[in-house]
């Protein structure tokens, strides 16, 4: 691996500092290795790709528990007739 020879200054709030030097920390590495693997690693597309993706997934499954939570208010409504019906001493 080439040795580091080159500064790119990034200029960071006091937390975000705080939060980079702790995640290094936790790694086992310095601040520095820490940002260039994070950046090397980095890809904008892909990511964008799978967010994407799983909020494509994330809306089919919201349709489909609404339309369950649909069906289920259903049944309870006819249900409730039902009873009320039975109740009443009519039959339904």
């Amino acid at each position: 691996m080439a040795t580091a020879n080159e500064r790119i200054p990034v200029l960071v709030t006091s937390q975000e500092k705080a939060l980079i030097s702790k995640m290094a920390r936790d790694a086992h590495m310095s601040m520095g290795e820490f940002l260039r693997r994070a950046a090397s690693s980095f890809r904008p597309s892909e990511d964008e790709k799978m967010l994407e993706g799983m909020i494509d997934q994330m809306l089919k499954t919201t349709a489909q528990a609404s339309a369950a939570v649909d069906d289920a208010l259903s049944f309870v409504d006819t249900s409730n007739k039902r009873i009320a019906a039975m109740e009443s001493g009519r039959v339904y």
